[in-house]
């Protein structure tokens, strides 16, 4: 279906008034973000985002919106990996949390504009060259296989970071925070913060992570419309998701495997499409039962360390 450019324009703008409205007016001022602020701030915006989707089902039909459910689901999912490695940057730095906040809002509208270019160009090259549809597959394949044996603990190295390293040879930085600022005037000479390192950190990170992430979408669709808009509202609600399971990430340690799984599956599904047709509820039904698998597990069969985590926080 043609999306006309109006409609493109008031999307867009849509998202950047609630993104403004998040920052100016609910967290004009740095705070620490409490469990229950999170919680009603993720219920939100998946209400939101199921929301959107019944609009999809009465505008586009039943299969755009299982595919915009399918892709905003494989995304919010790859997303508890990506917010794993949030929580080891704000660590390594020692960002306080009342100043978390500001930097995932800045890192998210990084990550939406990046996104967008990811999609853009991934869609048309897909639209053009038919062949790469089976090089996505196997490189889908290829991704969930290595993270199946990575071992599932990422490292945070931002010595060895190419723009953190660029970043500090050009612009002098201070051992500061200067009250959540990213850049500050000292006798005449403007100076970077930390916090705009740890942003620096987290922008780049989320490239790597919407290597594997864009390509999963997709898979499930080729329609620049589902896969954009399913992206976009799930990384709105990853401040708030990030809040929210911060002192839980640990103790989902079989997710990991989930989200390899899922790629696998999808990077297969595109393998066979020539000769095997697995309708959009069918992939929806195997997503959803391989998270709450991965989750389920994870609770039954806690990590020590992490149970042990958990009891200190409470």
């Amino acid at each position: 279906m043609e999306i006309s450019p109006l409609f493109w324009v008031g999307f867009n703008v849509g998202v950047v008034a609630l993104l403004l409205l998040d920052l100016l007016v609910f967290n004009r001022k740095a705070h620490v973000v409490r469990m229950r602020e999170a919680l009603g701030w993720s219920a939100f915006w998946i209400a939101l985002s199921l929301s959107f989707n019944y609009a999809v089902y009465h505008w586009m039909g039943k299969q755009a919106a299982l595919e915009f459910l399918t892709g905003y689901l494989i995304e919010k999912s790859l997303s508890v990996d990506n917010l794993f490695v949030f929580l080891l940057i704000f660590t390594y730095f020692k960002v306080p949390p009342q100043y978390q906040h500001k930097i995932l809002f800045w890192g998210i509208i990084g990550a939406l504009v990046l996104r967008a270019a990811f999609i853009l160009a991934g869609a048309a090259l897909l639209a053009k060259f038919h062949f790469l549809l089976y090089v996505l597959g196997a490189f889908l394949v290829y991704t969930g296989v290595k993270m199946a044996t990575s071992g599932g603990e990422p490292e945070i190295d931002p010595d060895n970071n190419p723009v953190v390293k660029f970043l500090s040879r050009h612009l002098p930085i201070t051992n500061r925070l200067h009250e959540g600022r990213f850049f500050v005037r000292q006798n005449g000479m403007l100076f970077a913060t930390p916090l705009l390192v740890v942003l620096v950190m987290v922008e780049t990170t989320d490239v790597v992570f919407a290597a594997d992430s864009i390509p999963a979408i997709l898979a499930v669709s080729r329609d620049t419309f589902i896969v954009y808009t399913s992206n976009v509202f799930a990384l709105l609600g990853l401040r708030a998701l990030y809040f929210a399971l911060e002192s839980l990430m640990r103790l989902f340690h079989y997710l990991h495997y989930g989200l390899s799984l899922i790629l696998i599956f999808i990077g297969g599904k595109l393998l066979a499409t020539e000769f095997l047709h697995i309708p959009m509820g069918i992939s929806l039904g195997v997503v959803g039962l391989i998270l709450t698998g991965s989750v389920g597990l994870s609770l039954l069969f806690p990590k020590k360390e992490a149970e042990e985590g958990v009891k200190e926080r409470k």
